[in-house]
């Protein structure tokens, strides 16, 4: 679970909707301090118990390099409507999601993406189906397959004790225990939790099944022609670093090891985060000029 640090809205950063020709969904806007948006947009897409807030600290930072930057609530994640359909959830299915989405938001423009965790397998759907031209794909924290380690263990929890139990259920069993031991301020710990019991229960559940039965998709994703960055945290507790390195090394990808960071970057070392993000992406266009 992504825990933001804070929650407070930098400048330039505003809650919104973005209204697709498959729904509405939750964003995050920022937008350069000037107004004045010189280079192309990015979307950015949580893990699996995430949200749009995973990516606070780094959105002014990425909208100063002149862009306009959407982090974007899942379907059925927080404040993005679900649906009663396992179906929806698909990785497939969210990555056709995430291709209107990115329609809308490039207005006919390529748009660099940004998957963390389980949304890199839901990004890297997006690319794969090729729906949708990107300007460039980047897997934070993400791997070739499905999760592995005690992460699997959590997602699989999550399945079995979801339909069983409930929402409320998984927050006081799982969740609550390890923010407190965590010893997560007061209003952090209260957002987790209306967090936790917003997201839609058919969603989480089979998101979780997602993440982990998710097939190695490396081979297809490397006939793309799509500049693309591998970035994770030097003590990365989800997919291994090997791992990572190894699917770089196939993809023939930039791979930057973020020093200090464990599974979510933009929230443990966000300037670092930024600063990789926006040189990947400005040497991208680059080379498409």
């Amino acid at each position: 679970m992504s825990t933001p640090r804070f929650l407070h809205l930098p400048p330039g950063v505003t809650p919104g909707k973005i209204e697709t020709a498959r729904g509405t969904f939750a964003v995050l806007e920022a937008l350069p301090a000037t107004g004045v948006v010189e280079r192309g947009p990015a979307i950015l897409l949580p893990g699996l118990t995430g949200s749009k807030e995973d990516f606070i600290a780094v959105l002014q930072t990425l909208a100063l390099s002149g862009r306009r930057v959407l982090a974007v609530d899942l379907r059925g994640q927080y404040e993005t409507p679900g649906a009663d359909d396992p179906a929806a959830y698909t990785c497939a299915a969210l990555g056709a999601d995430v291709d209107a989405l990115a329609q809308q938001a490039g207005d006919g423009e390529p748009v660099h993406l940004v998957g963390h965790s389980f949304g890199g397998l839901v990004a890297r759907e997006a690319v794969i189906d090729g729906r949708t031209k990107f300007a460039s794909l980047t897997l934070l924290g993400s791997g070739p397959a499905g999760i592995t380690g005690k992460r699997a263990e959590h997602a699989r929890w999550l399945t079995r004790t979801i339909p069983a139990s409930g929402l409320r259920h998984v927050w006081h069993a799982g969740f609550e225990p390890d923010a407190l031991a965590a010893e997560v301020p007061d209003d952090i710990l209260a957002f987790l939790r209306e967090r936790l019991l917003a997201n839609s229960p058919t969603g989480l559940a089979a998101m979780a099944a997602e993440v982990v039965s998710a097939p190695d998709r490396t081979d297809e994703l490397r006939q793309i022609e799509l500049p693309t960055l591998v970035l994770y945290g030097e003590h990365d507790d989800g997919w291994p670093a090997e791992t990572q390195q190894e699917m770089a090394a196939a993809l023939g990808a930039e791979c930057v090891v973020v020093p200090g960071a464990a599974h979510s970057p933009a929230v443990e070392a966000p300037e670092t985060t930024a600063a990789a993000l926006v040189r990947f992406w400005n040497t991208a266009e680059s080379h498409t000029l």
